[in-house]
């Protein structure tokens, strides 16, 4: 078998996937936090004032990443429920579970960081633009996830009822992306690509990348912390998880 295809099997087996959980979600966590702080000292410090909008504009460095990541877990949520919907691997049930509550509080940043910059920039804190319209929406799916995952007693099942509502949202990042394309709306368009040239000033860009790895180490150790949470409360009574804690200090 390839090596790799072999690690991944393993790596849905509960013992190792608490091993591998409980080795590696604190070094992403200590990434992302060196990261975030290079990622904030050159923001603040380094960055040259917008000519446009001075220092209000270095919100930007919390907000696009969170904003991005509001999304990219969603995504990644509806993915691993497919995967447990289709396949019933019990380790992307719990994956899936585990991505919700970190999604949704990316999505509150987004729509908090939003609101503070639309304020001083549209003169409101808030207005019923496309833009901040669908993030809210995306917010009340997470926490729709949330509370379906909650409301069944049964974990299994209460998994995949809430991987389908996962699925079943996934119709709305698209309309989230491209609402600025689609509606008039006072939200900015787009001025940052993955892909191609961004309008924003490459003397800026550089400390956005920094947030944005910063982000998704900081996502990734969340997610193995959670996710080694909830496998240790559905194994509960297993042979494996009582030698464990009998070999603990």
């Amino acid at each position: 078998m390839n090596p790799l295809v072999r690690w991944f099997h393993q790596l849905g087996s509960p013992p190792y996937f608490d091993r591998f959980a409980a080795r590696w979600s604190p070094w992403c966590h200590l990434a992302g936090l060196v990261l975030l702080g290079v990622g904030l000292w050159q923001a603040l410090f380094v960055v040259p004032a917008d000519y446009q909008q001075g220092d209000s504009f270095r919100i930007l460095y919390i907000h696009v990443p969170s904003a991005w990541m509001s999304l990219f877990v969603f995504g990644l949520m509806a993915l691993y429920a497919a995967i447990a919907l289709v396949w019933r691997i019990k380790l992307c049930e719990v994956l899936a579970m585990a991505c919700a509550p970190i999604g949704a509080a990316f999505t509150v940043i987004t729509l908090a960081t939003g609101s503070i910059w639309g304020k001083p920039m549209w003169g409101t804190w808030w207005d019923w633009d496309p833009r901040l319209t669908t993030e809210l929406i995306l917010l009340f799916l997470y926490l729709g996830v949330m509370g379906l995952y909650a409301a069944i007693e049964d974990r299994r099942a209460a998994a995949r009822a809430a991987g389908l509502l996962a699925i079943v949202g996934v119709a709305l990042l698209p309309v989230i992306r491209y609402s600025v394309v689609w509606w008039n709306s006072l939200h900015q368009g787009q001025t940052i690509r993955l892909l191609g040239q961004s309008s924003m000033d490459a003397s800026m860009i550089m400390p956005l990348w920094i947030m944005v790895l910063a982000t998704k180490f900081w996502f990734a150790g969340s997610l193995l912390a959670r996710a080694r949470a909830d496998n240790l409360r559905r194994e509960a009574g297993k042979d494996w998880l009582t030698r464990l804690a009998g070999s603990s200090p």
